[in-house]
């Protein structure tokens, strides 16, 4: 049986594979939870530490369209957002909202907020000034391995080193892009006052719940034995479907209403919001590799097989 590092967060979508209620067939699975996305991503993109991981969409796609072909990735997505929740900004900014704080540029998030508010708000990006940093937290955010942009943006840093919610409740930013909100201030609010309304009419209309993380494998390892790859896929989809099991009894969630929620999810999402493949997830992903090509991560949108080991077509 051959034996897998495999390093990801705690989701219930993967809490299976890590207590071992699911098995992935000849493989004795090693899985590592670190709750850190960002510390998980830069020991994977610097030093390749895992066999397999959970990492950044855009990290993995911008390296794979620049010849980088370290990794292989797995149709499988631990994680979406829909941005717009987490999209906040100040409510007495008496300028133009120009000056945008973003932990990482280079995001797959932030690649996801310029791009929808570029096609669906008629946002210049050009006239928008970017200051990177932790949100919540002094200084940087991680130390990524992402190639150049292939047409370099102007992005600041603050030389004190604040977090960008100190920045925004001072008003020497306008906006957060990201994935947190920033700490509770009177003076800050989410640009999107109803954001659950206005994501859930996103998605209807364009079939899109934005992708933030994918799975990759070393190409070496996949490279001596493709069939984990298809192994592993198998492993993902039986992990989910067990989690799918258990929401709907509503037992592990701390959610007052909670069915409420699931019959939204079930109306909304066919009963999989978070459906793994590359044809269940065409348009998102259509839409990732189109906005990364605009943002000039990659020069050209590639083909969605590409990027994917080919995994069992029963189940994609």
């Amino acid at each position: 049986m051959a034996r897998l590092t495999f390093a990801c967060g705690f989701y219930d979508r993967t809490e299976a594979l890590r207590t071992g209620d699911v098995k992935v067939k000849d493989i004795e699975l090693d899985f590592i939870a670190i709750d850190s996305p960002r510390d998980l991503f830069d020991r994977m993109g610097g030093k390749q530490e895992f066999d397999a991981s959970e990492f950044s969409s855009s990290e993995y796609i911008s390296r794979l369209g620049r010849g980088d072909y370290t990794f292989v990735a797995l149709p499988v997505f631990p994680l979406r957002n829909t941005p717009d929740g987490n999209t906040c900004s100040a409510t007495k900014v008496e300028s133009p909202r120009k000056r945008v704080g973003v932990p990482l540029y280079t995001m797959t998030a932030a690649v996801w907020i310029r791009g929808i508010l570029s096609h669906h708000y008629d946002v210049d990006l050009s006239a928008l000034r970017w200051t990177e940093g932790a949100i919540n937290h002094p200084g940087r955010h991680g130390e990524p391995s992402a190639p150049p942009l292939l047409k370099p943006v102007e992005i600041a840093h603050d030389p004190k080193g604040r977090s960008l919610s100190d920045l925004l409740a001072n008003h020497e930013i306008d906006v957060i892009m990201g994935t947190q909100h920033p700490d509770p201030h009177p003076d800050i609010t989410p640009l999107f006052a109803n954001a659950r309304a206005v994501e859930r009419a996103f998605y209807e209309q364009t079939r899109i719940f934005p992708i933030m993380h994918l799975v990759v494998m070393r190409r070496d390892v996949y490279e001596r034995d493709r069939s984990i790859a298809d192994k592993l896929y198998r492993g993902f989809v039986e992990a989910k479907a067990l989690a799918l099991k258990r929401m709907h009894k509503g037992h592990p969630f701390m959610l007052p209403w909670v069915h409420n929620d699931i019959h939204e999810i079930d109306a909304v999402f066919g009963g999989d919001p978070y459906a793994y493949g590359i044809e269940a997830n065409r348009p998102t992903l259509e839409g990732l590799v189109q906005y990364m090509a605009e943002q000039h991560f990659i020069p050209k949108a590639m083909p969605l097989e590409e990027p994917f080991a080919p995994v069992d077509k029963a189940l994609r």
